[in-house]
């Protein structure tokens, strides 16, 4: 899970576009694709590669993403069962069908691993004409698709689980605000409704296994009166509930591998009791009440992300979520660690193939699982290595475009104060540590004075330096 994500409403000013252009290249994420790669993605588009699909394209499926999203992965359908129970269609873009293993395209998204997501731009996985085209589960076309119906009792219990090639039709874009909305007003169809009812059905389920969920909010840049402003965004509900879908399919394709001996899953081993700790200690200096007879799981879900000290108190949380990796298995021998604690099971990442290189693997693990292609075990074994170092930029492009940002956006107000939480400081050096202000919605480091910083309270602050070019921005206590 990302420790602060952010994103843009309007188009960026031209210091911050410079900025961002800088990073790109000293980090050297590509600019484009090579012209051997999008010749054969233009091929591909025309031509995907043939297989036994079932038409499904009579379902009315539908997607929820950000509304300006255009590589849209997964497209679902909800419906209530004759018995009782609920059943899950999930539609996974079905990338295999459109990258011929050992090709350029293929070649490509190893080096790349995942798309990045920059404020003012993105940088795909794949080319756009398949990302958010000829792949993509875009409305009123018919796509390649790898279909998971899961069925559910009425708890939301998972109680049998199908997999194959189909044939996909979507019938809606949908953004998350407006899904909410019209569950909130009553005015969605059963389909979308019942994103609510199995969502909360999920969440029940995850509490009961001491899971968690962070509902940590985002800084999104909007513009408002001919300018650029921070403000945070708190996930709606819709958001938690779609997300628990695609947790479903996750835990549903893990088991899948597990019970047929090979596979890669997403593992994260149980925080150890010095952070857990760290995090009480957290939570007392911001006044959160955490009795000792409270887990960590149902503290989680008690704090509303809306208030300032709750949502720096989850931004801390993420914390503990550092160390997740991916976990290869094969021929039955089983690895030490299976679960992530998180999500408190089994799970793989099988949901985001158009965005993220190991997706495509778990599809074909899971639509195969007793003889899965050659392709897919040749490159098993390096999975897990891609993925970390993939991952470990994606998290370097997040880290930075958030200090650029803050930066930019603050360069002309040097010397002027700002109220704020102070919501971590460092061991060894109690004076150097983290201020979230109430407004604008900036996270930065705080150093400065001889006295220790007062973790958890509230604190007048001065903007010392704020610099783009450099990706920094310091406060000093006032």
């Amino acid at each position: 899970m990302p420790r602060r994500r952010i994103r843009v409403t309007g188009t960026p000013e031209a210091p911050l576009r410079a900025a961002l252009t800088a990073l790109r290249t000293e980090l050297g994420v590509p600019e484009s694709f090579p012209p051997e790669v999008v010749a054969e993605a233009e091929r591909a588009a025309k031509a995907p590669a043939p297989a036994d699909r079932e038409d499904a394209t009579a379902i009315p499926f539908f997607t929820v993403d950000p509304p300006t999203s255009m590589d849209l992965d997964q497209a679902m359908h909800l419906s209530r069962r004759a018995g009782g129970g609920f059943r899950v269609r999930y539609a996974i873009a079905d990338v295999a069908a459109f990258v011929v293993p050992g090709g350029a395209l293929d070649a490509e998204a190893h080096r790349r691993v995942t798309t990045l997501y920059f404020p003012d731009e993105k940088t795909p996985l794949h080319p756009p004409l398949l990302s958010e085209g000829a792949a993509s589960l875009l409305p009123d076309v018919t796509r390649p698709a790898v279909l998971w119906t899961i069925d559910l009792d009425a708890d939301g219990r998972t109680s049998a689980v199908d997999v194959r090639r189909a044939l996909v039709r979507s019938r809606a874009k949908l953004d998350y605000a407006t899904a909410q909305r019209r569950i909130d007003a009553g005015t969605a169809e059963e389909p979308l409704a019942l994103l609510k009812d199995i969502g909360e059905a999920r969440e029940r389920l995850e509490a009961e296994r001491g899971g968690i969920s962070l509902n940590v909010p985002e800084q999104e840049i909007v513009e408002r009166d001919h300018g650029y402003e921070l403000a945070y965004r708190a996930p709606l509900p819709a958001d938690g509930w779609n997300a628990q879908i695609s947790l479903l399919t996750g835990m549903a394709a893990a088991d899948l591998m597990l019970t047929h001996g090979t596979g890669v899953l997403r593992t994260l081993p149980t925080a150890p009791d010095g952070a857990v700790g760290r995090l009480h200690h957290t939570a007392h200096a911001l006044g959160i009440d955490w009795p000792h007879h409270m887990s960590y799981a149902e503290l989680i879900r008690s704090l509303d992300p809306h208030l300032p000290h709750h949502a720096a108190f989850l931004q801390e949380c993420t914390t503990l979520l550092r160390g997740a990796g991916y976990t290869v298995f094969r021929d039955g021998v089983l690895p030490p660690v299976t679960t992530h604690a998180a999500v408190a099971a089994p799970y793989t990442h099988c949901t985001a193939p158009l965005r993220r290189l190991v997706d495509r693997y778990t599809a074909e693990l899971c639509l195969a699982p007793g003889a899965p292609p050659a392709w897919v075990l040749a490159g098993l074994d390096a999975l897990p290595k891609e993925m970390a170092d993939g991952t470990r930029l994606a998290g370097t492009v997040e880290r930075e475009c958030v200090d650029i940002v803050e930066a930019a956006l603050l360069k002309d107000r040097v010397g002027e104060l700002f109220d704020g939480y102070v919501v971590d400081v460092e061991e060894r050096q109690p004076n150097v540590g983290k201020v979230q202000l109430d407004t604008p919605a900036v996270v930065a480091r705080l150093e400065g004075g001889t006295t220790p910083l007062p973790l958890g309270e509230r604190l007048r602050v001065r903007l010392t330096q704020a610099d783009p070019g450099t990706s920094k921005v310091r406060f000093a206590p006032a």
